[in-house]
């Protein structure tokens, strides 16, 4: 079993996370449950924070919309991270953890007129612009608050990632960004350098998630070196900064491969260093976006095992008080993972069975065929590397009430994250007079 962090098989037999066993946590908070290793959790954040900072002028920005909340926030502070967010809501929650602005960048291909003022009016430090007529909008706004907002310009470079599909986000057909081949990349810089209230700062891409290969990032790299020379040549302007994106792979399924930290930082950072020496242009600083790879791997859901049933001679489902509400990864993107039965781990994985979600849906499917001990009602499934985009993109579909989120560390628990009641699921429901 692929153990993070602080993740244990303890003495009794359970797993542990955070100096905690897991059927403790189960008794105390119920399920289902998501834990949050608090120490792999800033290992993480330290891992990339140290692999860059030796390669100069960096900053590393964890992805908000892997998961956010309040306490989440607080930590990445803590720990010298950026903070990358998409939407006024992750903007909001940034500003309620007390976020330095400065350290913000605002991504997004469909911001709201009132969300770039917000963001402009908290003074986020860099707006990373869409499209043209988020330029048109941002520049508006900027003029009416007197001030000057540094953006970034994003570009789809059309560089193919090994990656799911859904989850393609660099090449040329894209909802995303100016496309560089094509010349509307150009068209963009040109334009934003004639925004009286915008400053053009530097450039972002991003190519895809859960990439293993450092070829994709050394491409990107280049590529985006190669314009940023051809922008100098064209306009006199140099840029200041170049955010590469992120997508760094985590181990989710055996035949994942994830690089360290180290591998990533020396691959962009020669590549960007190399193309600057090439082309004479200043080194820029570099802006990374390691995204799941910071906190997938230090979460871990929790579920109680409830009913099952024997397809003979097919397979044999279990039944969890979870399923695609918490985690709709596998329903959306076929994605795959590993569990264990908590309470059993010390048990041999004797025992091929799927376990199957709660909700009035087929496709509502944690894991296909997967190997544990024996199992009965009433044990504890952990499923490992939930911490990102789970509670990003919970729902209530069949007014499932959403779990609670908890940090472990040095023994003991905090919740992070209260568990919804079914007064939550109907707190903005109205009734009309005539239904009354």
């Amino acid at each position: 079993m692929h153990l993070t962090g602080t993740m244990r098989i303890n003495g009794f037999g359970n797993l542990e996370i955070g100096g905690v066993d897991a059927t403790k946590l189960v008794e105390q908070y119920q399920t289902p449950l998501w834990v949050i290793d608090e120490t792999g959790f800033r290992e993480n954040c330290r891992a990339f924070r140290n692999a860059f900072r030796v390669s100069g002028d960096t900053l590393v920005l964890y992805a908000s919309k892997a998961l956010c909340n309040t306490a989440l926030c607080k930590i990445v502070n803590e720990e010298g991270l950026g903070l990358d967010v998409v939407s006024g809501g992750e903007l909001f929650t940034a500003m309620n953890a007390g976020f330095p602005m400065e350290k913000v960048y605002f991504h997004g291909n469909n911001k709201s007129p009132g969300e770039l003022e917000m963001a402009v009016a908290l003074g986020v430090g860099r707006v990373v612009v869409d499209n043209f007529q988020e330029l048109k909008t941002l520049n508006q706004i900027c003029q009416g608050l007197q001030v000057k907002q540094d953006i970034l310009l994003r570009i789809t470079p059309g560089v193919e990632a090994h990656t799911h599909e859904f989850i393609k986000t660099g090449q040329i057909d894209s909802k995303f960004g100016f496309t560089l081949p094509g010349g509307q990349a150009m068209e963009a810089v040109q334009a934003a350098l004639g925004c009286g209230a915008l400053k053009l700062v530097g450039l972002h891409c991003h190519i895809g998630s859960q990439i293993f290969e450092m070829e994709s990032f050394e491409h990107a790299a280049e590529l985006m070196m190669h314009f940023m020379a051809d922008v100098k040549e064209l306009t006199g302007h140099e840029f200041q900064e170049l955010d590469i994106g992120g997508g760094f792979g985590i181990y989710y399924f055996p035949g994942d491969e994830p690089r360290k930290p180290d591998d990533w930082a020396q691959a962009v950072t020669k590549a960007v260093q190399s193309k600057a020496d090439q082309y004479g242009l200043k080194k820029p600083r570099i802006i990374v976006e390691p995204g799941r790879a910071i906190v997938g791997p230090a979460g871990i859901t929790l579920y109680t095992v409830g009913s099952s049933k024997e397809v003979p001679g097919i397979r044999k489902y279990i039944a969890v008080d979870g399923g695609m509400t918490d985690n709709p990864r596998p329903a959306l993107y076929g994605s795959k993972y590993l569990a264990m039965v908590a309470n059993k781990a010390v048990q041999e994985a004797t025992e091929q069975v799927s376990i199957a979600g709660k909700c009035c849906e087929s496709g509502d499917m944690l894991i296909w065929d997967a190997r544990l001990a024996p199992v009965e009602s009433g044990d504890i499934v952990a499923v490992f590397a939930t911490g990102a985009y789970n509670y990003a993109m919970s729902s209530n579909y069949n007014r499932i009430p959403r779990p609670a989120m908890i940090l472990v560390k040095d023994g003991k628990s905090h919740l992070i994250l209260k568990r919804e009641t079914y007064q939550d699921i109907v707190r903005n429901d109205l009734v009309p007079d005539y239904l009354k």
